[in-house]
């Protein structure tokens, strides 16, 4: 079988990838259980000394890999550079803190020593996305080998590009040669894969959907999985916010990616009395936008990353009007070919609307009233994900104990919600479990060993 990438600006394919085979994905799997007897004993400082050649390569290869991501899902030229950047600087930050993160915890009892220790598990199977194609791979393979685990790949098809340059990169940068190997294969394959005896655990970042399957074919075989769904995440704006600062925000940060982002603003929950006035700053601010080449400086948004994807969120939003919803802005697919959408601004939003009860992954902005800060706090909790959320006030201390109310992995006050190396990132509900990133994400996927000394 032959899996093809797509240029989502022109809808034409870029690439063709010859699709592993069962005895080539066994072989692999294998060929990274072997690497990791080796690389387990390796001491953390080694392992960083790894990870600071990988952040020069990036640096050093970025506009390569930019030209890549942005032929392969339609990313803005200046939002791939920012990604490269991150995950350059996230090899730097665990290179430097990792190895303390990882460092042997005593812990009194009577015993004569009694501690903590943790120990890598073995080969990670990770499963990525493509709105992310270089940052959802650093994000989880530099704390897993870092541990010292190996990982096997299984990268979104229309971003295989992306995932073969980072496994030439990480062997550049002094890793053994099997410790990070992309697996060239389609979804059905994947269970298969999980069920592969020297699969240690399984992390995935994607839909609900998936993370049940993968949840599901892990738990048969008693592996450890850590699943990253999206979010429909809530922007609550309590009532003396500036409006003005918040549709800015609101916008810049719901069309990052075209809206293809799990963590952007997907429900603008804002006081009644003032949702009118929210309205026309947003309206001004959208119809400033330009969709266009995401090759131009000038662009500010460019295509979704299919045309599949494209026309599931017209689906929804075509419900949401058909239930009465407004299409204040956009809400149309363009004539020209490729994977294009407009910003589009909903409102008049109630139950039981896709906007209300579901992610919708593009670009855009859904306005939600509410009678008052409880009513608001409601709304935000009705959802069944819980990834992130913002609370944007001229109060930090008041917005902050709102935040606290807020069933979410991450809540943010007045910034956008994003990852940061430093900090834990993941969700509860149908957003998943598990954490990446901090001292949480490296210690994932590690056997927490209890060392007791009589």
């Amino acid at each position: 079988m032959v899996l093809v990438s797509t240029n989502p600006s022109l809808n034409e394919p870029i690439s063709t990838y010859t699709e592993h085979t069962p005895a080539e994905c066994d072989r692999i799997v294998r060929e990274a259980a072997t690497a990791f007897s080796e690389w387990k004993c390796r001491p953390p400082e080694h392992r960083s000394d790894c990870l600071r050649r990988l952040a020069g390569l990036l640096r050093t290869h970025r506009d390569t890999i930019v030209a890549l991501i942005t032929a392969e899902m339609g990313k803005r030229l200046v939002e791939a550079v920012a990604e490269v950047d991150k995950s350059a600087d996230a090899c730097t930050f665990f290179a430097e803190h990792g190895p303390e993160m990882l460092t042997d915890e005593p812990v009194a009892t009577e015993a004569r020593k009694s501690g903590i220790c943790y120990e890598p598990l073995g080969v990670i199977l990770g499963i990525m996305p493509w709105n992310f194609p270089v940052w959802q791979v650093i994000r989880y393979a530099v704390p897993a080998l870092l541990a010292g685990n190996t990982t096997v790949l299984k990268h979104a098809n229309n971003a295989t590009g992306c995932a073969l340059a980072l496994e030439r990169l990480f062997r550049e940068a002094g890793f053994p040669e099997n410790a990070l190997r992309v697996l060239v294969i389609d979804v059905p394959f994947v269970k298969q894969v999980i069920g592969h005896p020297l699969i240690a655990g399984v992390t995935l970042t994607g839909s609900p959907r998936a993370g049940r399957a993968v949840a599901a074919a892990a738990g048969a075989a008693l592996k450890k999985t850590v699943l990253e769904l999206g979010g429909s995440d809530p922007f609550l704006i309590l009532h003396d916010a500036d409006l003005n600062a918040a549709a800015e925000m609101i916008v810049a940060s719901r069309l990052l990616v075209t809206g293809q982002v799990c963590i952007s603003p997907k429900r603008v929950i804002v006081p009644a009395a003032r949702s009118q006035e929210l309205i026309g700053h947003l309206e001004e601010r959208i119809r400033r936008t330009r969709m266009g080449d995401p090759l131009d400086s000038s662009t500010t948004y460019g295509p979704m990353a299919r045309t599949d994807l494209r026309d599931a969120v017209h689906r929804q939003v075509e419900q949401c009007r058909q239930q009465g919803a407004r299409v204040n802005v956009g809400g149309s697919i363009p004539p020209e070919p490729g994977a294009w959408y407009p910003a589009t601004l909903l409102t008049d939003i109630r139950a039981g609307m896709p906007a209300w009860e579901e992610e919708i992954f593009g670009p855009v902005v859904a306005v939600i009233d509410a009678a008052d800060e409880d009513d608001a706090v409601r709304i935000a909790n009705s959802s069944p994900y819980g990834l992130g959320a913002v609370v944007f006030s001229d109060d930090p201390e008041q917005a902050e104990q709102v935040a606290r109310r807020i069933r979410a992995g991450c809540c943010f006050v007045n910034t956008p919600v994003r990852s940061d190396p430093r900090l834990p990132f993941g969700g509860v509900g149908l957003s998943g479990y598990g954490r990446e990133l901090g001292a949480q994400g490296l210690r994932e996927f590690t056997n927490v060993k209890t060392i007791y000394v009589a």
